[in-house]
């Protein structure tokens, strides 16, 4: 792919980093906080513009990948908005869902999004960080996390998280922007992430930095290959990765067996 990232060297490269600026990873989060903070209002707009409104489809795809089923619990972190929790819950009304943000204001608007839609039962929420989740240990039978684990300071922190609160026989999925892997498409992606974007995001939300560092975020994630081999490396079996959309975005999934 064609882009300006700084290279990456180790495996917890992102920690250090805000988009592609180097940062003290031990103010990460609150930078990557006050992003969401200024997104929110507009963040369904925004998912429309980072993917052309493909971003529908491919939670579409998790879910019925999830297959969720009525009586199960269910975990989505970065999940603030709503967006795959009220998928689970159309799927599968029966469902216990916790969604856990870190961000206060994700939250309030995803609130506010399930009482629009009639949706009270069988949700719950979190202010939380994914790293350290306030939930129990083998206590969840399915995890989720779309779009959020790129914005995680320690992803392999997360990972573990996401292994501790799963139940034996349970299951992780992650929905992510991801590395291009159709030829000819990593040059047209490029111009659209790091000339467009920006500024729709200016002309959207008024504010392209926030958008800016989001495009930067998603070509510090690992490729499909090496978030496979991290979530062997905290515990998970039989991991899957399914890329959609030429790799601009994939899915993973891991058990814990």
């Amino acid at each position: 792919m064609t882009n300006n990232a700084p290279p990456a060297q180790s495996a917890d490269r992102e920690a250090g980093w805000f988009g592609f600026r180097p940062v003290d990873p031990a103010q990460k989060a609150g930078m990557v906080r006050d992003v969401f903070d200024s997104v929110a209002p507009s963040y369904d707009v925004m998912n429309d513009a980072m993917s052309l409104g493909v971003h529908r489809l491919w939670k579409a795809a998790l879910v019925d990948w999830v297959a969720p089923r009525a009586g199960r619990k269910y975990l989505d972190v970065a999940g603030g908005t709503g967006d795959i929790a009220f998928r689970i819950l159309q799927r599968a009304p029966g469902a216990l869902v916790t969604i856990a943000d870190i961000n206060e204001r994700m939250v309030s608007v995803g609130r506010d999004r399930a009482l629009d839609r009639g949706l009270q039962s069988g949700l719950s929420y979190l202010v939380a960080d994914a790293q350290h989740l306030p939930v129990p240990d083998s206590s969840v039978d399915t995890y989720t996390i779309a779009f959020g684990l790129r914005n995680v300071t320690h992803i392999d922190q997360a990972l573990a998280e996401a292994f501790r609160v799963l139940r034996p026989g349970g299951r992780f999925f992650c929905l992510e922007f991801s590395h291009v892997t159709l030829p000819g498409l990593d040059k047209v992606y490029d111009l659209y992430s790091f000339k467009l974007l920006p500024e729709l995001g200016a002309l959207i939300a008024k504010d392209r930095d926030s958008y800016k560092y989001l495009v930067e975020s998603i070509r510090r994630f690992p490729p499909q290959e090496e978030l496979a081999a991290r979530m062997g490396g905290v515990g998970f079996e039989r991991v899957e990765v399914r890329t959609l959309s030429g790799g601009i975005a994939a899915i993973h999934s891991g058990w814990k067996l």
